[in-house]
């Protein structure tokens, strides 16, 4: 087992953890036919997971700081696990939406604090090492589907939660042959929100807030905007699935191309580029057209997507690390929620060029303030020194 670097191990549970996520998003109109659920219920079970995946991040994460991030990534599975069991053999909205809590809590504090033990592991590498850890955790989410696709026909809706949460379990042991120094953070924070008090840090935050604005477009606008312009249903249904294969291929480039460029630079560039596309899915006369140019999209997104996180990495002190990657993690979430509700409803008011305008107005928006925020670490050397990064989100205090 000490063959695999950290980022390899951790990359595998974090893959079994977020498949879960993908296995709900196909299982959700089983639940409407067979429990009678209505869509309103529904969104209320899907929601609840990122709220309480916002929770987690925000006041659980930060205990990983202070040495016990391998506890906290061993209870955030246990949560996981029974939360898969309630969701795989529960009948009605209550248990359903109960194990959707509970696994949404335990996903939002095990991520952080993953992320905080492979920065340490490996400082000098952690752009490339981040992006291991984004394109497992896609691929987890975009290989769901297909664990559901081939169990939930043949023995129920119960089978494709019980894979996962055996998953789960069963990867959970490698992490502990793993050997990683930490350093803890003695002040005994409670909470991250001081790091805000930095404007890099801050700046880094609106950065990876402005990564879920675009993916809660997205993903609000994708099945309903094909379904509107009479899209082949192979082609809407795919999309998804393809447009998370470059995320997965390109992740640890983009996480490396971050570090050596600089996180901002590549994740404004990105982004940038990201709204244009977000803008352009509005004009587009075909649903052909649309799949076609997510799929340049897409690329685009591998190369960049993770520069957020290597800007929070490269800026934070290494004691702070789960507190501070849980910080961005519970904005991205809760953006990704609300952008949902708005780009809906602005769909249903105004037509699908105002509501893609709108998101890629306020993404070019949260670029600009982000830059900004985030000009002092901008203009410094290009360094993976963790020493060099705190001085810098320290002078802007």
């Amino acid at each position: 087992m000490r063959r695999f670097p950290p980022s390899i191990v951790f990359g595998a549970l974090s893959a079994s953890l977020t498949m879960g996520y993908g296995v709900l998003f196909t299982v959700v109109g089983d639940y409407r036919d067979e429990y009678g659920i209505n869509e309103t219920e529904i969104g209320m079970l899907i929601g609840a997971g990122f709220l309480s995946a916002f929770v987690a991040q925000i006041f659980i994460a930060p205990v990983a700081d202070r040495g016990h991030a391998r506890r906290l990534i061993m209870l955030g599975v246990v949560a996981n696990f029974f939360g898969l069991l309630l969701m795989a053999f529960g009948t009605s909205l209550t248990p359903l939406l109960l194990g959707r809590i509970v696994s949404g809590v335990g996903i939002g504090a095990a991520h952080p604090a993953i992320r905080r033990l492979v920065i340490l592991a490996d400082p000098e590498n952690l752009g490339r090492n981040l992006g291991r850890l984004l394109s497992a955790s896609v691929f987890g989410f975009a290989f769901g589907p297909a664990v559901s696709a081939l169990l939930v026909g043949p023995f129920g809706l119960a089978a494709p939660f019980l894979v996962v949460a055996v998953a789960n379990v069963a990867i959970f042991p490698f992490t502990a042959a793993v050997t990683i120094t930490e350093k803890i953070d003695g002040a005994g924070h409670r909470l991250a929100l001081d790091l805000l008090r930095s404007r890099v840090i801050a700046g880094a935050v609106l950065l990876g807030a402005t990564v879920f604005l675009m993916i809660g477009t997205f993903d609000a606008l994708w099945d309903v905007v094909h379904e509107d312009l009479g899209t082949n249903d192979w082609m809407a249904n795919l999309g998804i699935t393809l447009f998370a294969a470059p995320l997965v291929i390109f992740g640890p480039f983009g996480g490396r191309l971050a570090q050596n460029v600089g996180p901002f630079r590549i994740g404004a560039l990105g982004l940038t580029i990201g709204a244009a596309f977000i803008f352009t899915y509005g004009q587009l006369p075909s649903g052909e057209w649309i799949f076609t140019l997510g799929l340049v999209h897409a690329v685009s997104d591998g190369l960049t997507l993770t520069a957020p996180g290597v800007a929070i990495a490269m800026a934070v002190p290494e004691e702070r690390q789960a507190g501070a990657q849980g910080l961005m993690g519970a904005a991205q979430a809760l953006t990704a929620g609300i952008t949902a509700i708005v780009v809906g409803g602005l769909y249903d008011t105004s037509g699908r060029a105002v509501a893609y305008g709108t998101a890629a107005a306020a993404m070019v928006l949260l670029i600009a303030i982000a830059m900004v925020l985030a000009a002092p670490f901008i203009r410094g050397k290009r360094s993976t020194d963790f020493s060099t990064q705190r001085d810098s989100a320290k002078s802007v205090r």
